[in-house]
């Protein structure tokens, strides 16, 4: 198995990660197609880092575009335990402004088109996500934002959509009434998937505007967004360079056991490439050649079975 890695999505503006030694890109094949990029795989304070640009190098890929999937199995694959995902957002709060850096502890799925899960083709699973992010390293990620002279709040809502627009005024002020705190494009279904695979994962979102909600604030443009962003990425690195060495093996939360109850297929229905494609994920709960543990079915349409059917 790979040395346990710390991985961080770079979203708009930070394409590449600075201070890394013993540098290579590294091509990852997965069962789900092709990652954004090439992952750059190094070291920083002693640690190893698996760093990919969630957009390509050069920005070549729009929100709707990006393969989460690939994306999430290949950080897997290379021995990521934990992602940090940077991440340009609006604000949909007065008190959060342009500059501002926010760790996001709820998110909700507005998005309209994106594959949200890993599982499907014959095995099905349900992973909890009423607390999406780890609170270890949401804590550590704050921790090394307030070192860096950051101003960062804890907690809120993202709000994602599926873009590339921006929001009409209309739906701008619809989300605030939602009580969602920022707004972006990118972070589901990678919160989701990251569950599936295991992973703790925190967002550190860097508020570019004001959406368009704001009465006084000059509509949201990509100019704008981008003179921010590019201020916000360089207080990013200084983040990231804080947060590495901070990151503690082992893990002590319960993101790595979040698979251990969440397959329901039994095992003898599994069809064997889905089996195959999944084994980074399951394979340590459904070991190649090993006995069903899947839990007891009811045989009957008792009461039980009539309860499950009615939620399925």
């Amino acid at each position: 198995m790979p040395e346990p890695a710390l991985g961080i999505i770079g979203g708009s503006g930070l394409y590449e990660l600075e201070g890394l030694e013993e540098v290579r890109w590294v091509r990852v094949r997965t069962p789900f197609g092709d990652p954004s990029d090439a992952y750059c795989v190094g070291r920083f304070a002693g640690r190893r880092v698996v760093f990919l640009p969630r957009h390509g190098r050069g920005h070549r890929l729009m929100p709707s575009e990006l393969n989460f999937r690939a994306n999430i199995w290949g950080l897997k694959k290379l021995g990521a335990e934990w992602v940090v995902s940077v991440s340009a957002v609006g604000s949909m709060r007065e008190e959060l402004r342009p500059l501002d850096m926010v760790v996001p502890d709820q998110f909700f799925d507005a998005t309209k088109r994106r594959v949200s899960t890993f599982f499907g083709a014959g095995i099905v699973g349900h992973v909890g996500m009423a607390e999406p992010i780890c609170p270890d390293l949401a804590a550590r990620l704050h921790d090394a934002a307030v070192a860096a002279g950051a101003r960062v709040h804890r907690g809120g809502t993202y709000l994602c959509i599926e873009g590339p627009q921006f929001s009409s005024k209309a739906e701008s002020r619809i989300y605030r009434s939602w009580g969602v705190d920022v707004i972006g494009m990118t972070n589901m279904p990678e919160v989701k998937l990251a569950r599936e695979a295991e992973l703790c994962y925190a967002t550190l979102a860097l508020v570019t505007d004001y959406d368009v909600w704001h009465e006084t604030e000059a509509v949201v443009n990509v100019e704008a967004v981008i003179a921010n962003l590019l201020k916000g990425v360089a207080t990013a690195r200084e983040v990231l360079r804080r947060l590495i060495p901070a990151v503690s093996h082992p893990r002590s939360c319960s993101c790595p056991s979040l698979l251990k109850d969440a397959v329901i297929t039994a095992r003898g229905a599994f069809p064997p490439r889905t089996r195959r494609a999944l084994d980074l994920l399951i394979g340590k709960y459904f070991p190649a050649g090993g006995r069903d543990r899947a839990r007891p079915r009811p045989r009957g349409p008792g009461r039980a079975g009539q309860d499950r059917r009615r939620r399925g």
